[in-house]
């Protein structure tokens, strides 16, 4: 078949957390219309039918919208494209005959699961600490009634626009998770709706993200860079001022 590409994979086979990975080679024929994950899913039926066990992989809506397809392919989270999640990255991004290597998040914080799936419930348990907001229940209010400049809407939509897929932490040499606590602490920082619990908020999200053994950030760009929703390193120089205000208040 003319459209076919012949792709060869490295792709990291780890059994559970505590156990001794290794890299698998494997050939594959894909498509180039396929998705990344799609040719996943042809390789694990040719694994399955030689009797062997499918390589573990994340993944969930499938249209860059969850941030489950954690894959670093290549040395890169996501892929060598920009901008684009693993699952929106298409096999046309390389060549008949490459060799791809496929790795999970790398990171303490990240224990693997098996394979290329790895436990990120650290950052559920950093926005759980203080991302969110506390509202009165009952009917919604008019959108009219809260004005909101829209230099600061646009700057909040931007860092709202984080999936928490942890590309920036994979991707940052010190496994830092400040550019997805920077945007989440941006987002409500920003907001009207996220003023009453501003400065405990910050505190108590910096505070859960050192418990879980993240890194710190030495500004080298790394997460910004590879981040599939290019949330700028701006909301990092928010945290941190969000952070030194509200220590000097004593909270």
């Amino acid at each position: 078949m003319g459209n076919t590409m012949n792709i060869n994979l490295k792709v990291w086979r780890q059994q559970n957390e505590n156990a001794v990975g290794q890299f698998e080679d494997h050939k594959v024929q894909a498509s180039p219309d396929m998705s990344f994950l799609e040719m996943f899913d042809v390789l694990n039926e040719q694994i399955i039918e030689n009797g062997a066990e499918p390589i573990a992989f994340d993944h969930d809506c499938r249209e860059g919208i969850c941030g489950m397809c954690s894959m670093v392919i290549n040395g890169r989270p996501h892929g060598p494209k920009g901008g684009v999640t693993t699952c929106q990255l298409h096999m046309r991004s390389f060549k008949d005959g490459d060799t791809i290597v496929v790795e999970p998040w790398r990171s303490n914080a990240f224990p693997v699961v098996k394979d290329l799936s790895v436990n990120r419930s650290a950052f559920d348990r950093i926005i759980s600490a203080g991302g969110y907001v506390s509202v009165n229940t009952g009917n919604a209010v008019d959108a009219n009634s809260v004005l909101i400049p829209k230099e600061v809407a646009d700057t909040a939509f931007q860092a709202a626009m984080c999936i928490g897929c942890g590309a920036c932490v994979s991707a940052c040499k010190n496994a830092s998770a400040m550019l997805f606590v920077g945007a989440k602490v941006t987002q409500l920082s920003m907001l009207p709706q996220g003023q009453p619990e501003r400065q405990s908020r910050v505190v108590a999200m910096v505070d859960q993200m050192d418990a879980e053994g993240f890194g710190a950030c030495t500004n080298t760009g790394a997460c910004a860079a590879e981040c599939p929703k290019e949330i700028p390193m701006s909301v990092i120089a928010t945290l941190n001022r969000e952070y030194y205000k509200a220590k000097l208040n004593g909270k």
